[in-house]
């Protein structure tokens, strides 16, 4: 989704890589889905609206906490928050179901920014959950650390395989001190570079977050 930052000729533009939160957007099978209880209703004569939500904190467009994928690491809140915040770059990759992405898959594309999002194309309909997504090897996690990237955001709902138990990439990611970003809407995002805003919210002790997660363009 793009939007227009700005009213005069030239203005940034804001690309939302989040899907839209509802009950119909799926979740990992097993996990917790959106739910929404109006407490009060303005409809039915209440003097305002008041509503209670239910979900994974992985729900949609998301940041990992290390705690998510090791004992002992560091919760959602005590992430640094420039993490989520800064130059980035979108990369799109020929990706087929089920791969395994490695550094050969980026090409000899040059890396310009210390935030990645890929887009891989294998997560289509975030309301439709497919465990056949592409993810990353550890192999990938540790070149881009290596090229000065701190931060590494995918078009699907891990950047490890759907069936994956020992968590490979994230424990890559863990070992690097690398950030997460799953679940984002890459698809009408073209290939550069821009800011990336993807703030968790402050949730004490929790293994992740959601996030609004945009785009700017670079003026």
């Amino acid at each position: 989704m793009r939007d227009s930052a700005g009213l005069c000729d030239g203005a940034p533009m804001i690309y939302d890589l989040s899907p839209p939160v509802s009950a119909a957007l799926a979740v990992f099978p097993g996990d917790t889905p959106m739910s929404r209880e109006v407490l009060l209703d303005m409809e039915k004569g209440a003097h305002l609206t008041l509503s209670t939500l239910r979900a994974t904190v992985h729900v949609g467009a998301h940041a990992d906490a290390p705690s998510h994928y090791a004992r002992g690491a560091p919760s959602i809140d005590a992430r640094p928050l420039d993490l989520y915040v800064g130059p980035c770059q979108v990369m799109r990759v020929t990706a087929r179901r089920d791969a395994t992405l490695t550094p050969d898959d980026l090409g000899k594309r040059p890396i310009g920014a210390p935030r990645l999002l890929i887009d891989t194309g294998t997560f289509p309909d975030p309301a439709v959950f497919n465990e056949d997504f592409a993810a990353c090897s550890p192999d990938l996690v540790d070149h881009l650390h290596g090229l000065g990237v701190r931060l590494i955001g995918i078009d699907t709902p891990s950047i490890d395989p759907a069936n994956s138990k020992d968590l490979p990439s994230h424990q890559a990611c863990l070992r690097r001190d690398m950030a997460i970003l799953e679940g984002l809407v890459l698809r009408e995002v073209p290939e550069g570079l821009y800011e990336l805003i993807a703030l968790p919210l402050r949730l004490v002790g929790f293994d992740g977050s959601p996030v609004r997660a945009v785009l700017r363009t670079l003026s």
